[in-house]
């Protein structure tokens, strides 16, 4: 005869890590067939009591009350905390939704049709031939497995199937047209809403594997230290510069600094793991024109350097800026003469030239002379960074081909004052001495792309 204690019960409840994502814990028995259903609606294992449901578009508590409505109709007892009740009775929306048409439930389709495309990446159903960004969001191109060609558009909540195709070739080649320069091979780069989804699907609430390295431990101490003065200096920046404006776009996730001239923005990602780029700069041929130059810096970067960063593109003619420089001798040489000036150590390593801060403090520079010959390209030309090592930094900030030899000297400025080292007299005597010029590729700049 049962037992009542062994009867299956499911309580479902907040994830305490982010307050969508739903939790499922089972007790009684038959466990394996309680998360079979769970399953179906959605939620994944964790162990064998814990299961979770980690979607993209914040909508966890309005499917978590329909699987249990789905689990109550198999006459299973099913829980739901207090927390969770009330965030599905929350009515709310998006902000800034760029469907301001489409009613709440109509939303919650798109979202849904968007999880579902999610999925099929996720597990393999959809592989992802290529993606492009074409100046306002991400777009790729794939393949269903038994299935169609399509192209999608848009990130998370908002990824739609935009184009229907027959077969592979014929989306490729028609992607291939549309994005030309633009196109990347394989999936775009996870998103930090996919990337928190991702950590949330692997961790048990409250039992996140804590670091054990000490650099490890650094870098997490650092980047919650540095969250609220990074926003800090954003609204300080914003306040300072009345010709810079603010832009919060529909997501939330981000904010926008963008110049009045159109051809200087700044983009500021709220909530950026401490390896991923929270600040992303770039300059524009025109306000409707190709990008000339862009950086990024991580969660990390000293605030003081970001600082110097965001005053630099504003202390001169913003549209010269934006134009950039040329890469010559000349120019990496003055871009890196505040270097030599607090005696830096540098050094040429094949393709690249490298600066080290005295005194063994953990920071450098590094200038990768082949990613110049690019105009276009992924690879960093410029890489600032500090603390760890040089392959694995604590912080990080990186220039493109062709960044304005202006703002890299006023960085440079920085840096060498964050790491400078009292000089001994020797030390003293052999900088006074003018630096011979470092080597620099002769390279004339490439054509400009169309």
């Amino acid at each position: 005869m049962p037992h009542p204690e062994d009867a299956p019960h499911i309580r479902l409840g907040l994830y305490e890590e982010r307050s969508s994502a739903v939790t499922a814990t089972i007790t009684g028995t038959p466990a394996r067939a309680i998360q079979a259903l769970l399953t179906i609606q959605g939620f994944e294992p964790l162990d064998e009591q814990t299961m979770v449901m980690a979607r993209i578009d914040s909508e966890e508590p309005h499917y978590a009350e329909q699987a249990a409505r789905a689990l109550r109709a198999e006459h299973l007892t099913v829980d739901i905390t207090p927390e969770l009740r009330e965030a599905i009775d929350t009515e709310w929306t998006w902000a800034n939704y760029p469907m301001p048409w489409c009613s709440r439930e109509e939303i919650r389709e798109v979202s849904n049709d968007a999880q579902k495309i999610y999925n099929d990446i996720r597990h393999g159903r959809l592989i992802i031939h290529a993606h492009a960004h074409d100046g306002w969001t991400t777009v790729a191109v794939g393949t269903y497995l038994h299935g169609p060609s399509i192209h999608l558009y848009g990130e998370n909540h908002l990824r739609t199937e935009s184009m229907l195709y027959d077969n592979p070739v014929e989306a490729i080649t028609d992607f291939d047209r549309l994005y030309g320069d633009a196109v990347r091979p394989g999936p775009a780069p996870a998103t930090s809403t996919e990337h928190e989804a991702e950590r949330i699907r692997t961790s048990l609430p409250g039992t996140a594997d804590a670091p054990t390295a000490p650099v490890t431990t650094k870098l997490v101490d650092a980047h919650s230290a540095a969250v609220g003065h990074h926003e800090a200096l954003l609204n300080e920046f914003l306040e300072a510069h009345g010709e810079w404006e603010k832009w919060r776009t529909w997501s939330d996730e981000t904010t926008h600094a963008v110049h009045e001239s159109l051809v200087m923005r700044a983009e500021f990602v709220h909530e950026a793991d401490p390896d991923d780029a929270r600040w992303k700069i770039a300059a524009y041929e025109s306000p409707v024109g190709e990008r000339l130059w862009h950086a990024t810096a991580t969660a990390t970067v000293p605030v003081d350097i970001v600082r110097s960063l965001l005053e630099s593109l504003d202390s001169a003619d913003t549209v010269e800026i934006a134009a950039g420089s040329v890469v010559s001798e000349a120019s990496v040489w003055e871009a890196t003469r505040p270097l030599f000036d607090a005696d830096w150590d540098h050094s040429v390593d094949g393709r690249f030239i490298r600066w080290q801060a005295p005194g063994g403090h953990s920071a450098g520079v590094q200038f990768d002379a082949f990613a110049a010959t690019f105009r276009q390209s992924d690879l960093p030309v410029w890489t600032f960074w500090g603390e760890g090592t040089a392959d694995a930094p604590g912080w990080s900030l990186h220039f493109s081909t062709h960044a304005a030899v202006s703002v890299l000297q006023d960085v440079a400025v920085e840096a060498a004052g964050r790491y400078a080292e009292p000089l001994t007299s020797a030390r003293r005597q052999n900088s006074l001495r003018t630096p011979s010029p470092v080597p620099a590729p002769h390279a004339a700049a490439p054509a400009r792309t169309r």
